[in-house]
């Protein structure tokens, strides 16, 4: 069997921090993933923190509503929830658009609870890309289907990986980003600084003590970037985009009528490296992070 990734793949991506590799998945497979994503979709119950009706004690419901929102996130990491765009439901929490066409995205355990999700994420493919850049023991963190509504598709700020998912040693955590669609300037598409994994982070997001509203918050500073020095990385339906942990990437709004339907996923090396307890998402005892290399 020829290798997915070539040697030249894997020095770019040493180099760049990023590496977009096309044909991961075929046509049919993206469609089928598409797919199942509108089943989950029509079944969906909308969070009772998006239901909040506004009344005269508007801060107190804007309150509970954030903090409703941020323990329904903190907690999705073993579960399969919903996250909207803004703007999409009205004062009684009714949508104003149609629900297929409401979400941001859906997270952050689809890769453990939905057989075709879970089939991608530990495909022949996916796991000779991690042999090819040398893991020994990879385990699968976190799991995201993005939309990229069209028209309202939100953009996504300049940021970094593993201010998010902070192991020690930094440069432990890869994303692999699959576009089920094309993805190009026009839709959204990511955006990446090359070569800025070489400079560590300058912030991170970790939980808060508990019982302390917000649930979480930065440490550090928040960088700014010279727009100049992004490049952008279209990607082919069935395509991915491998994406260092310490590199700088973007995407724009989409303001285009085409949706950008992407499944996503970040692996870590586990063997000698540390997850920080600080991070928002934490393994559970109903979903330890799974090994890459079984089925």
């Amino acid at each position: 069997m020829v290798d997915f990734m070539t040697d030249q793949d894997v020095r770019k991506y040493k180099e760049d921090g990023y590496v977009v590799l096309d044909g991961l998945l075929s046509s049919q497979e993206c469609d089928e993933l598409r797919q199942r994503m509108t089943e989950i979709v029509d079944q969906m119950d909308v969070p009772e923190h998006c239901r909040t009706t506004f009344s005269t004690y508007h801060d107190e419901q804007l309150k509970s509503q954030m903090q409703g929102s941020a323990d329904y996130f903190i907690t999705s990491g073993d579960k399969i929830r919903f996250f909207f765009e803004k703007g999409v439901f009205d004062d009684k929490g009714d949508f104003l658009v149609p629900k297929q066409r409401s979400l941001n995205k859906v997270g952050h355990a689809l890769h453990a609870h939905e057989p075709l999700y879970k089939k991608v994420t530990h495909s022949a493919k996916v796991q000779g890309i991690a042999k090819k850049l040398g893991l020994v023991d990879p385990v699968i963190l976190q799991s995201m289907y993005i939309f990229k509504q069209p028209g309202i598709g939100g953009e996504v700020t300049a940021h970094q990986d593993a201010t998010f998912l902070y192991t020690e040693p930094l440069g432990r955590v890869m994303g692999m980003w699959i576009a089920l669609e094309d993805a190009t300037v026009n839709n959204g598409c990511l955006w990446f600084i090359p070569g800025s994994h070489n400079s560590g982070i300058s912030r991170r997001m970790v939980r808060t003590p508990k019982g302390t509203v917000p649930l979480t918050d930065f440490v550090g500073r928040e960088q700014t970037y010279d727009e100049e020095k992004f490049v952008a990385a279209p990607v082919k339906k069935g395509g991915v985009v491998l994406i260092h942990g310490e590199v700088v990437h973007k995407s724009a709004e989409n303001t285009s009528e085409d949706s950008r339907h992407v499944y996503t996923f970040h692996i870590m090396e586990a063997f000698g490296s540390r997850w920080s307890p600080e991070n928002w998402l934490q393994p559970t005892e109903e979903l330890p992070f799974p090994p890459l290399y079984t089925e």
